[in-house]
């Protein structure tokens, strides 16, 4: 087990007056050495808590206490969510994003979880095969929800071709007992053409109505394939493909909706833009429970550029946002734009706002409505990635530098942090190699409408 490294320490906070610093490992919290930050932090949520740490400086152990009201937070950041090890995958799916990375990208990209505690703080989807009795002891125990858990099919045996593992025929059994406890579960189905859309879809939504309506909801999304796929039964959808898909979830929301009373099912905003449809109106989404998964994102953008009271909680700062000592509150933090930023101009001068090949297709009729000559949008290739990767959160300093580098250098460039962790691109650049300069902006409708605004 390794002891969590003080990253951040509040001032004047609790830890902060206890003497707490950067760089020192908490070993123990009364007497009990935490396994992850869910533990660690119901054991500081006390008036009076003894933290040992081990000194950044000469290594030797103290025994501080720390004085605060009951439930106040310590006032520091840790270096990861989990002290013990990681529960990683034991799935091949074909589909994995994990193996679609090119190489010599940095080590902690490369690590498949499969971890029901980063479901719970990151909202990482666990297929639940390498959950365990103690395991759902504890979640039930801690009220550990909502849990995000992929579903994919609910045939035994198909699920189990599609995770590539024996047990993805039986550990659905685990999503049982979590719904019978009462835990806040929300399912996603990664769509494979040919593999598990069609027929099998249809029966994968039959089996959801039939053994798991409990479900909070159900997201329906695509397959996203890198040019660094080695599957060849893996393939993007076809316009009549995607169409298709969006049909079989329209019609099968009026069917939960007639014996559950709700939708229950939702479709990816990438299906609605693959099929040339339009995409349903904000209410649609029913609180937009999957908001982070791509799913009524479009709507909530637009509803929150033009002022609406729509929320936009729960969005990611980025893909794998839970890996290079990411903060352990997780994606329900409050966001808060990270890495550097240029001052916004005194003076009006040309702005350009960053974004991908799909955010293209949703900002340009938004920029357009402001009737502003001095807004524009700059639409990045993902050429790091290829294949039809083309959402702005998979963006890398690579294509984003090539993008800006035959702009103007007087030019004004807002860039959405969703292409950021921990202030990282994914391939590793931060915003301070770029050939220009560039503001990170949170990546929501209401942050992007007051950063144009500033341009004035």
């Amino acid at each position: 087990m390794t002891a969590p490294r003080v990253t951040v320490v509040v001032r004047s906070s609790p830890a902060d007056r206890a003497g707490i610093q950067v760089g020192d490992e908490v070993l123990a919290l009364n007497g009990h050495r935490p396994r992850d930050v869910i533990e660690y932090q119901q054991l500081a949520d006390g008036s009076e808590v003894e933290i040992e740490v081990k000194r950044a400086a000469d290594s030797r152990s103290d025994l501080l206490d720390v004085r605060k009201e009951a439930g106040e937070p310590l006032g520091i950041q840790v270096s990861s969510a989990v002290f013990d090890r990681v529960r990683t995958c034991d799935n091949h799916c074909a589909f994995c994003f994990i193996y679609q990375l090119p190489k010599g990208m940095r080590k902690s990209l490369y690590l498949k979880d499969d971890d029901y505690r980063l479901s719970f703080l990151y909202g990482n989807f666990t297929t639940l095969t390498r959950f365990t009795e103690l395991d759902a002891e504890r979640v039930l125990t801690e009220r550990l929800g909502p849990l995000f858990v992929s579903i994919h099919a609910t045939d035994p045996e198909v699920r189990a071709g599609l995770l590539r593992n024996p047990k993805g025929a039986t550990s659905l059994r685990w999503l049982r007992v979590l719904l019978d406890g009462g835990i806040e579960v929300h399912g996603q189905i990664v769509v494979c053409p040919g593999v598990n859309s069609g027929g099998v879809l249809v029966d994968t939504l039959a089996g959801i109505l039939d053994q798991y309506p409990r479900l909070a909801s159900v997201g329906v999304v695509p397959l996203g394939l890198s040019a660094y796929s080695h599957e060849p039964e893996m393939r993007p959808h076809t316009l009549e493909e995607a169409m298709e898909v969006c049909d079989t979830v329209s019609e099968w929301q009026g069917i939960f909706s007639t014996v559950l009373g709700r939708r229950l099912v939702y479709a990816a905003d990438e299906y609605y833009l693959l099929a040339g449809r339009e995409l349903p109106p904000a209410e649609h989404y029913d609180g937009f429970p999957q908001h982070e998964n791509g799913i009524g994102m479009v709507r909530a953008f637009e509803s929150a550029f033009w002022g609406s009271s729509v929320a936009e909680d729960g969005v990611r700062p980025g893909f794998f946002s839970w890996v290079d000592g990411a903060p352990p509150a997780g994606y329900r933090a409050r966001r808060t734009a990270t890495g550097g930023g240029a001052t916004p101009p005194s003076a009006p001068r040309l702005t350009k706002v960053i974004t991908g090949t799909y955010g293209a297709r949703v900002l340009a009729p938004l920029l357009a409505g402001l009737g502003r000559r001095d807004v524009e949008l700059l639409e990045v290739e993902n050429r790091f990635f290829g294949g039809n990767i083309g959402v702005a959160g998979l963006l890398t300093g690579t294509d984003v530098a090539g993008a800006t580098s035959s702009g103007s250098a007087e030019a004004r460039y807002l860039l959405p942090d969703a292409c950021l962790s921990d202030g990282r691109f994914l391939d590793g650049m931060t915003v301070t190699d770029l050939p220009r300069p560039v503001e990170v902006v949170p990546a929501d409708g209401h942050s992007l409408r007051m950063a144009l605004e500033g341009a004035r």
